[in-house]
């Protein structure tokens, strides 16, 4: 079949004699359709047309018309045919027969012609000798098609195996590819040199950086010494990506490793900018008018210590309660007592202004988060709060010491548009009375999960559970009762219209939630899905699930465009079940999916 790129019609600006004439080039690919796009896509003089508004240059076309017979072939051998015919015909003439001085003015016509023969599949293929642990490469079989990307694949699983063992400079040390042409196979004998096992050596730090070179290899936890893993020095630089002072910090190994068995690293270090100042308004009809602001020094100290100061006035004009304000100051400091622990000092005031509960609270608290990897962290503190409180039982006011630890494990792919994985937090914050209340624990537990079928659809799950155990529903801190109800909880339902009814007029929150949702994600297009969702949400007056409580549901649907920083969100939904107005529409727009 012929494949014929649509001709572009340009005015070329004549090389050197002077005349200009207007003419048009035409790409022609002949091939079979199976390796028809392929070759199109490969081929640069095809490329030339794409997003010209002149005809290129007759020089530039015979110049990649020549490279073609190269980049095709890399190609074909990709797609496994290692026995192809290519001709390519610039105004009829082999392009490989014209001389690049003797170029004519003018090129209208390039007919690339391939006929790529029959497909190979491997025969024997070693690589040797086998690394202690390699990930497998698939495809890399007697009897698979014969791509040069699987060999390659497979090369480079072995090299990583043997640098995982601590042989931080193995390579290729022989290779030796054979097409056998009547079998149409090839084989194939990659030999490795795995070279000595290695230690880490010295970490030399170089770049421009106000922070402390002291700091920096506090920060950085070098492992001087230990064998050699390549995971090491990717912990490393996360860990100075995870402090956000850091533009940069690249490590490059040595060339050459040292006599006594020791590999010398180099860091290049380059700062962020110190400050950053931002700002934020948005409205909603729902909500009203939000305003919030931001200011960080990410080096206040010269420690890569960070001081945030952000607030945000939120409800203003809103139909969701009252004025919501927050001030919150953070200090943090990274590898503090140990290299991935970073503490944290907080200082907050805010009110909270909501249907059924108003509130205004102070709290001060000391901690820590333990990076223990990539996808687990640990959270634990000590702090002070103290709370004036108003709702349907009147107004109480009390003061607590509470010690709050948290767990965070997070397997997902991508954090902000999950296809596969789990993430599970359980929060515990034991509190101890000061003044009015009494003694209490209030446990929290999310967990979400997320699984595809095919390539187009997400099945995601998402279950959480709250409890207050301790002091009795009428005395316990009352913004540490649970609603339900909005976007975080039950779609379709007003915000935080779920709670308990102790009386005719007498509504607060409950002292437990189980909040349960479900997600069909469909992609219909390279950055479009359609969503359908439904959500439901219980809350009961005893600390633990009895049963006894209250369940509201809703359903509705939605659709996500893909964007760099999160999917944007719109969805619709309506009441499903439970107390309230059955006959509400609710709309929800926002960056990211709902869980």
């Amino acid at each position: 079949m012929i494949q014929k790129i649509r001709p572009v019609l340009a005015t070329v600006i004549a090389a050197t004699c002077a005349a200009s004439a207007a003419w048009a080039l035409d790409v022609t690919v002949e091939a079979p359709d199976s390796v028809a796009n392929d070759l199109r896509t490969g081929s640069l003089t095809a490329a030339l047309l794409d997003g010209e508004e002149d005809a290129p240059r007759a020089i530039d076309v015979l110049s990649a018309a020549q490279a073609d017979y190269a980049r095709l072939i890399g190609v074909l051998y990709e797609l496994g045919y290692f026995a192809p015919s290519i001709n390519i015909l610039v105004d009829g003439r082999e392009a490989a027969s014209i001389a690049p001085i003797a170029a004519p003015p003018a090129i209208s016509t390039v007919v690339i012609r391939v006929v790529p023969g029959e497909v190979f599949t491997f025969g024997s293929v070693t690589i040797t000798p086998q690394a202690p642990t390699s990930e497998p490469v698939d495809g890399l079989t007697p009897g698979a098609t014969a791509r040069v990307s699987t060999l390659r694949a497979g090369t480079t699983a072995q090299i990583d195996g043997w640098r995982q063992a601590g042989h931080a400079k193995a390579a290729v040390a022989d290779q030796k590819i054979t097409a056998r042409h009547p079998e149409k196979q090839i084989n194939a004998a990659v030999t490795l040199d795995p070279g000595p096992r290695l230690r880490f050596g010295k970490l030399l730090i170089k770049g421009e950086t106000a922070v402390r070179e002291k700091r920096i290899r506090e920060i950085m936890g070098w492992p001087e010494g230990k064998q050699f893993d390549p995971d090491d020095i990717e912990q490393v630089e996360n860990r100075m990506r995870r402090t956000g002072t850091f533009a940069a910090a690249n490590l490059t190994e040595a060339a050459e490793p040292n006599p006594d068995g020791t590999l010398d690293v180099t860091a290049t270090i380059s700062d962020q900018l110190p400050r950053r100042y931002s700002v934020g308004a948005e409205y909603s009809t729902l909500d009203g008018f939000s305003v919030s602001a931001l200011w960080l020094h990410r080096n206040i100290f010269g420690g890569a210590e960070r001081l945030q100061i952000d607030g945000e006035v939120t409800g203003v004009g809103g139909d969701t309660g009252g004025v919501d304000f927050r001030l919150t100051g953070l200090l943090s400091r990274p590898a503090t007592i140990r290299t991935d622990l970073e503490a944290f000092l907080l200082a907050e005031i805010e009110q909270r202004d909501d249907p059924n509960l108003f509130s205004r609270t102070v709290r001060l608290e000391l901690g820590g988060t333990y990076f223990a990897s990539e996808t687990r962290e640990y959270s634990y503190g000590v702090g002070l709060r103290r709370s004036l409180t108003r709702d349907d039982l009147g107004e109480r006011d009390y003061t607590i010491f509470t010690i709050p630890l948290s767990a965070t494990f997070d397997r997902r792919d991508d954090p902000l548009n999950a296809t596969s994985g789990y993430y599970a937090q359980i929060g515990l914050t034991p509190f101890l009375n000061i003044d009015g209340t009494d003694n209490g624990l209030v446990t929290t537990l999310d967990l979400r999960t997320y699984r595809q079928l095919g390539s187009r659809v997400t099945l995601a799950f998402r279950g959480v559970l709250g409890s207050l155990a301790g002091p009795d529903i009428a005395i316990a801190p009352a913004d540490f009762l649970f609603f339900s109800g909005g976007s975080d909880s039950v779609r379709g339902q007003e915000y935080q219209s779920l709670g308990v009814t102790l009386s005719p007029g007498v509504t607060i929150g409950g002292r437990s939630y189980l909040g349960l949702s479900g997600e069909v994600r469909v992609k219909t297009g390279e950055n479009l899905s359609v969503v359908g969702f439904y959500d439901a949400g219980y809350i009961g007056a005893e600390s633990l699930f009895d049963g006894s409580g209250e369940w509201h549901t809703g359903i509705g649907a939605g659709i996500r465009y893909n964007t760099p920083i999160g999917p944007i969100r719109f969805d619709l939904a309506v009441p499903g079940s439970g107390p309230g107005d059955p006959s509400g529409v609710e709309i929800y727009i926002g960056i990211g999916q709902a869980f």
